[in-house]
Parts: structure tokens; C-alpha cells; sequence
């Protein structure tokens, strides 16, 4: 079922049925031209992770900014991406099953497509899907380099899937993704970089060993919004992939820089837009946004120019606020904008973006991959 967006274009900010999913287009294209000037100063490729937006309209304006593609995390992702204009994808994930391998390989014959690898078998499956349908897929073998989540250990057997994938029918080997996800959400701006530097020790050892046995590394792909300039100047790193920066959320707001403060590379530019909908007592309100509106795997969403008040509590369609101190009164019917704690996983709840410039609705943008885990 095609939901209608809960606002059009012209309309005053006041006047958006909530809850709504708010982009600032003033802090969005700023965040934009950041990361794209950020990159362009080191001898690197942009590819931001498009698990955060799920928009073709996003990414399209990212590649109009400077990237070279975009990454996903899923087939449908890529499907929607490819469908939405999209023509160059990295899927910087496992992809298995053979149903899943055939999309993946159809998306070929449009755009180019990558895909990340840890397993012999998976190799296999994924040769055997691309020359069935006479394609090439380009493989990026995964690299555990501290994340502990995908991927080979460095070295030999990184060297032995590669060399399986360079040998195998409708396959080429494009390279390396490596992503510290672990050091994304470290606080301490050293910490930080320390956990970088040791991905990029363990990436200098691999690579010298594929070098050895003939293999050049075409992408070597990592990176994300709390650690990119590590990577980008590493000298090792050819490819970054922050996604977050485009939105920010509250949980990134928490990192550090190398002063102590917080890191203030990007704005926010995410909302998700609520309404008063209950004030039984002066100390307790409630709002239209609980668990349905908002992810809150990385804490509760912060109150946008409210002091005083603060979302301390969800139910699956109510957020619970407490108002502390003088002058923080509500009113039945307000309006207020909440930073989600954490971006992506809001995106997936909502199937519109309500781009506003001021206040005053400027763009409607569908979230395409809405839902796409698959």
C-alpha cells in the first residue's frame, strides 16, 4: 500500500500531521558539501552508506556532491537504488542464498554492482549465479580488522579468497572492505583513532601479502562518520563510507573530538516531528511518538529548544516527557521536533522525508527501501 506523505509541498511546518520524519534542508546540503570538501583533500573515493537514508533522491544527490556510488547493506536496497537511477553499488555485506544471488547478479546487467565475501562457498554460489547470467560481479574479500562481526582474519586467508575469486567464472577481485563499526561509537577522539590504526596495520601486512602473490587491490573500502578522516589520511584507505553524517543523530553527538567537545564536523538535520497529545499534570506530558516513530537502541531522542524538558520514557505509540524547572510548560496540540538516537533504524519507521527550508515545506522525498531487510 502506497502511504500518502503527511504534508505537501508549500505547507507551513505548523501545519505537517505527525509523526513526522523532518529533514533541515539547510543543515542536509550543508553536511553534504562538508563531507564532499573533507573528502576531496586526501586521495580518496566517497561512498556513503545508503542504509541510512534508503532514498535513490538522496543518493543521486550525494553522486551529485562528489561520491562515486553508494554502499548497501541488502539486495533490496541495491534493487532500490539501482531502480532509482543509481549506477554504481557496493553491497558491503554477505549475501547468500541462491534466490538472493540472482537478484544481485540481474542488478549487473544495469549498474555496477560489488559484494563483500568470508566464506569459500559463498564464493561459489555467488560465481555460479553471475555466469548464469553472463555477468561480472565485482568481490571485495571482508576483513576482520576488530569489528568482530563479518570477515576473514588478515593475511593468508585473506589471500586464499582471493585467489578464488580472481579464478572463478564471472568474478573479479576489486579489493578489501574493511569497517571498524566497533570504533564508530567509541567517545575518545584517541581511542578512536588507536582502534583505526590497528585496522590499518592489520590492512598494510594484507596487502603487501596480495602484492607478493600478483594480486593488486583495486578498493581498499571502510569508514564510517566517527572515524573517516582516520582512514582518509591512512594513505591505505582509497575508499570511505560514512553514512550518518548526512542526517547525525544523538548518539553521534556524544563523540569526542581531540579537545574534549563534542565533535561538531556535521548538524543535525534529522527530526522526527511530534505533538503534544496529553498534559495530565504540569510535570509529565505526552507525545504521538513511542517506539513506532522513533529507534531507541541508542537511547532516548533529545527535545529540540524545549530546556527543561526531556523524553524519558516510550510506549509503542506514545513518548512520555518530563518537564523539569520553571517556564517549561506544554500546550495540547504543540508541536515538537525530536533528534532520534539513532538515524537509520528511525528511517525504516517512517516512508516519507518532509524536507523543510524556515518553515515552510520545501520537498517530499519517498523512502524507497523502506522495510528492504531482504
Amino acid at each position: 500500500m502506497v502511504i500518502r506523505p503527511l504534508a505537501e509541498i508549500g505547507m507551513p511546518l505548523s501545519e505537517v500531521d505527525t509523526p513526522a520524519l523532518l529533514v533541515d534542508l539547510d543543515a542536509f546540503e550543508g553536511n553534504l558539501r562538508r563531507l564532499a570538501d573533507a573528502a576531496a583533500a586526501y586521495p580518496v573515493r566517497l561512498r556513503p552508506h545508503a542504509k541510512t537514508h534508503k532514498c535513490p533522491l538522496i543518493a543521486l544527490r550525494q553522486i551529485a556532491a562528489g561520491a562515486v556510488g553508494v554502499c548497501c547493506q541488502k539486495v533490496a536496497e541495491a534493487e532500490a537504488m539501482v531502480q532509482g537511477g543509481v549506477r554504481n553499488v557496493l553491497v558491503s555485506n554477505e549475501i547468500v542464498g541462491a534466490g538472493k544471488l540472482l537478484r544481485l547478479a540481474a542488478l549487473a546487467q544495469e549498474a555496477w554492482i560489488g559484494v563483500c565475501v568470508d566464506d569459500a562457498a559463498n564464493v561459489e554460489q555467488i560465481s555460479e549465479a553471475a555466469a548464469s547470467l553472463g555477468v561480472t560481479l565485482s568481490v571485495l574479500v571482508e576483513v576482520n580488522v576488530g569489528g568482530n562481526r563479518c570477515g576473514v582474519h588478515p593475511g593468508e586467508a585473506v589471500l586464499q579468497l582471493a585467489q578464488l575469486i580472481a579464478g572463478s567464472p564471472g568474478l573479479r577481485f576489486a579489493g578489501l572492505q574493511a569497517y571498524q563499526g566497533k570504533a564508530q561509537h567509541v567517545r575518545e577522539y584517541a581511542k578512536r583513532k588507536e582502534a583505526i590504526d590497528k585496522a590499518v596495520e592489520m590492512l598494510q601486512m594484507t596487502t603487501r601479502l596480495l602484492e607478493k602473490h600478483g594480486l593488486a587491490c583495486e578498493l581498499i573500502s571502510g569508514a564510517g562518520t566517527g572515524t573517516y578522516p582516520f582512514e582518509a589520511a591512512s594513505g591505505v584507505f582509497n575508499e570511505v563510507q560514512p553514512g550518518s553524517y548526512i542526517f547525525m543523530d544523538a548518539d553521534y553527538g556524544r563523540d569526542l573530538d581531540r579537545n574534549g567537545k563534542p565533535v561538531a564536523d556535521f548538524a543535525h538535520s534529522l527530526f522526527v516531528l511530534a505533538t503534544v497529545m496529553s498534559h495530565p499534570v504540569k510535570e509529565r506530558a505526552a507525545l504521538d511518538a513511542g517506539h513506532k516513530a522513533l529507534s531507541m537502541d541508542s537511547g532516548y531522542p533529545l527535545v529540540v529548544g524545549k530546556p527543561g524538558v526531556e523524553y524519558v520514557n516510550a510506549s509503542d505509540e506514545q513518548g512520555m516527557l518530563s518537564l523539569q524547572g520553571p517556564g517549561c510548560a506544554l500546550e495540547i496540540g504543540e508541536k515538537v521536533r525530536l533528534i532520534p538516537g539513532h538515524c537509520d533504524p528511525t528511517v525504516n519507521l517512517h516512508d516519507w522525508f518532509v524536507g523543510y527550508r524556515g518553515e515552510r515545506v520545501e520537498a517530499l522525498w519517498p523512502i524507497a527501501a523502506r522495510g528492504a531487510g531482504f
